[in-house]
């Protein structure tokens, strides 16, 4: 036990270096905070710190992997919208048609990869908040499955356009 005046401070000692950024956000313990959102905890930047009973490893993992591929599928959707937009044609040279579908066709794909990215984000940060609360049930809402419906059909649509034009290269 330390001499009287010489007790350290209570709170743990912050050796956290995301990629070596000197931050000095301290974790946050998610128990302290029930019933809140932990994303909007002091400090911003601080590690989610969570007991580890039953299978909650695993199920933030599982969530985090979620997130990923969201966010990979969105990539995925920006980088066909870029390729639309720039070289959008099914012969050598493009038809009149092909350069005014280009556009359109890429922007929705871009609108389509930014809902999708918003559609994970979203469900990433509802999940942890019910985690937080010990309340968290793996499931899949009306939002979800209406958005990745939209954007399966778009992409059968699209490949269904390819396929009705008798694309060839000459």
């Amino acid at each position: 036990m330390p001499p009287p005046g010489d007790e350290e401070d209570a709170r743990p000692k912050n050796t956290y270096r995301p990629l070596g950024i000197p931050l000095h956000a301290f974790p946050v313990n998610v128990a302290e905070h029930h019933g809140k959102s932990v994303f909007c905890v002091p400090p911003l930047f601080g590690p989610l710190l969570f007991d580890n009973t039953d299978s909650d490893a695993r199920d933030h993992c599982a969530n985090e992997r979620t997130f990923l591929s969201y966010l990979r599928l969105s990539i995925y959707m920006t980088i066909v919208s870029i390729a639309i937009v720039i070289s959008f044609h099914l012969k050598s040279q493009p038809s009149r048609l092909e350069l005014r579908m280009a556009r359109p066709l890429g922007v929705v794909f871009w609108l389509l990869s930014l809902a999708c990215l918003a559609l994970g984000f979203g469900n990433y940060i509802k999940t942890v908040n019910k985690y937080s609360r010990r309340a968290a049930i793996v499931q899949t809402g009306w939002k979800t499955q209406s958005v990745l419906s939209i954007i399966a059909l778009f992409i059968i649509a699209v490949c269904v356009l390819f396929l009705a034009t008798n694309s060839k290269r000459y």
